[in-house]
């Protein structure tokens, strides 16, 4: 390998991980202490997951990402086979996408992301001009992503199979797939998700309440509205670090899907912005390590993983501003969840070593 990797990547994810600590401490600790009996408890179990992570980017960043590449058939396959397991009636099966093993709690779907992310990638590469044919550049990977739509719809989790297509439909257009192409089974997708969310009452109830919040401020829309009064409650500089009011049971999931809201209500718009300016910049950096990677793999998977975050950060703060439909989506470094955070790392272990290893013009 012989180069160095990205330090800006080391440092921007170093002040993440910091940050991201100390916003979910402030926002799960009146939880933490409500159902477990000490405010600790959801750190502790962020910082184990933490951990667990930073062991997994050491192994990503000294790991040759070629190798994960090559192997991204069985990744793909392995992760796929975990995400059905969360469907079978055990007992350590929770929550329709969640594997159970008291401690931590594993969702399968988030690995899927990275193998997805090798498999299309290890093809795309493959496939070269051909990538400007519909039935070469294009169809193969609709059977892919119609696999991962039934999975996640029978988990159910519409948000991730978005992050999937988004990540799909990114890098065929980075790998030389027709903007045509894609545009007509973007406009095709159109009633398969209206047809999702209509045949689902929860998810088309979320629909209805986010075109009209406060028609439904007390049944699907109290989430987005409570997300919005925290937001706009925090002004320019915050009530304060610690100081939130949705945080005491007023804002469901305020340590989850919607800490950017507690994070904006203590601290303010400048804080949002430092938030966002942040993981802005580590997804700028995923952008230029691709551009520099040693081959074309290396290139199109630096560019997945900086448009899977990407598109998670831009998802997660567009619900909680109520710009966006609730999807059950975490903010990458800061939301509760080991998985996500263990996911996130690797990633960022996995674009060190492409650093590592590029150096073209």
């Amino acid at each position: 390998m012989g180069g160095r990797a990205d330090r800006a990547t080391i440092a921007t994810t170093s002040v993440l991980l910091l940050f991201g600590l100390l916003a979910l401490y402030s926002a799960s600790a009146p939880f933490s202490l409500r159902h477990y009996g000490s405010d600790l408890y959801m750190l502790v179990r962020q910082l184990a997951a933490v951990g667990v992570g930073l062991v997994g980017l050491a192994i990503c960043a000294r790991t040759d990402y070629k190798t994960l590449v090559r192997m991204n058939g069985v990744l793909l396959l392995g992760s796929i086979g975990l995400s059905l397991v969360t469907l079978l009636p055990l007992p350590i099966c929770t929550g329709g996408c969640w594997l159970s093993f008291g401690f931590f709690d594993l969702q399968p779907t988030e690995f899927v992301k990275l193998a997805l992310i090798f498999y299309l990638a290890s093809s795309i590469a493959r496939r070269g001009e051909r990538m400007s044919t519909f039935s070469q550049g294009v169809l193969p990977y609709l059977v892919i992503l119609g696999v991962l739509g039934a999975i996640t719809l029978s988990q159910p989790d519409l948000g991730m199979l978005v992050i999937f297509a988004g990540i799909t439909a990114s890098m065929l257009f980075l790998g030389g797939a027709r903007k045509r192409h894609l545009g007509l089974v973007g406009l095709g997708a159109v009633p398969l998700v209206y047809i999702a969310i209509r045949i689902a009452p929860y998810r088309f109830a979320r629909l209805v309440s986010f075109l009209d919040p406060e028609a439904y401020s007390t049944s699907s829309g109290y989430q987005v509205m409570q997300s919005m009064m925290a937001m706009g409650s925090g002004g320019l500089w915050g009530r304060g670090l610690g100081d939130s009011r949705a945080k005491l049971f007023y804002l469901p999931q305020a340590h989850n899907d919607f800490i950017l809201s507690v994070v904006g209500e203590e601290t303010g718009f400048l804080g949002v912005a430092c938030v966002l300016a942040l993981l802005g910049f580590l997804v700028w950096r995923s952008f230029v390590i691709a551009e520099s990677a040693a081959d074309e793999e290396g290139r199109l998977v630096a560019y997945g993983i900086g448009c899977s975050i990407g598109m998670q950060v831009l998802v997660n703060a567009g619900v909680s501003l109520g710009i966006l439909p609730v999807t059950g989506l975490t903010l990458p470094f800061f939301s509760g969840g080991g998985t996500s955070i263990l996911l996130t790392l690797a990633m960022v272990g996995v674009l060190l070593n492409i650093s590592r290893q590029g150096g073209r013009p």
